[in-house]
């Protein structure tokens, strides 16, 4: 009969710890940055279909890096928990801590009883009628849960990334001038054209490419705007290359 080795708890939960944020670490970054218009949310995506952001609610929307399948199911769970509370009570009592609270719970129960981690970082954001309303609950791989202020960075080169922006960001500048400073930082975090980054990824463009650019917005007011309570929309095409040329002409 084999006897099995002893591993200390401890070290067990660092290991998965480590395990996890080297997952993540290879993902491409995503910004999440609150602004004058909304919250604008950017992320270096070059698929078309597999999206690292999306809609949650009305005036949520959730954003993640790490394994695509494993955040893809959690925000699946998520819309299942927005939809079933909104028609249970009211639409109001959705709300971004409570989706928080929710996978906070999901990821820490995983995090400790499971044999692997979820290699995944999320950001839950809720659009507020004023901006000091607005929130940004970030949420690690073993259920760590932050409020968050101004904006928020996660996968690739984070720290490069948050560097970049701490002297772009402001509170006051609108939609086109978030997308142009988080897009900066993240080809910032990346690398010059054909060498490798941190993340380990190759040959990033040094301009402001929209075809590796996923892009989103929560307007501040949908209902004014677009006659819409839901504030989720995505910026791509035309739009979004108008704004990205406006920075390289400048």
């Amino acid at each position: 009969m084999t006897q099995q080795f002893y591993v200390s708890p401890e070290q067990l939960m660092k290991d998965r710890a480590d395990f996890a944020r080297k997952g993540i670490g290879r993902g491409r970054s995503v910004v999440v940055m609150s602004c004058r218009d909304g919250i604008a949310l950017v992320a270096e995506n070059p698929s078309p279909s597999l999206h690292k952001l999306g809609e949650i609610y009305d005036r949520i929307a959730f954003a993640a890096v790490g394994k695509y399948n494993e955040f893809e199911s959690l925000r699946q769970a998520g819309v299942r928990y927005a939809d079933v509370r909104g028609y249970s009570y009211a639409r109001e009592d959705v709300t971004a801590r409570g989706l928080a609270s929710v996978y906070a719970q999901s990821l820490g129960a995983v995090f400790t009883a499971e044999s692997k981690p979820f290699e995944v970082e999320l950001v839950v954001a809720e659009v507020g009628r004023a901006q000091d309303a607005d929130h940004l609950y970030r949420l690690t791989f073993d259920g760590s849960i932050a409020d968050e202020s101004g904006f928020v960075v996660m996968g690739g080169a984070a720290d490069v990334v948050v560097d970049a922006l701490q002297g772009a960001w402001s509170s006051d500048l609108g939609l086109p001038e978030a997308v142009r400073a988080a897009a900066r930082a993240l080809r910032n975090g990346g690398t010059s054209s054909g060498t490798t980054g941190a993340a380990g990824d190759v040959d990033r463009p040094a301009a402001l490419d929209p075809s590796v650019l996923e892009v989103a917005f929560l307007e501040r007011d949908p209902d004014t705007l677009r006659g819409s309570r839901r504030a989720f929309r995505r910026i791509g095409g035309p739009e979004l290359e108008a704004i990205l040329q406006y920075e390289q002409d400048t």
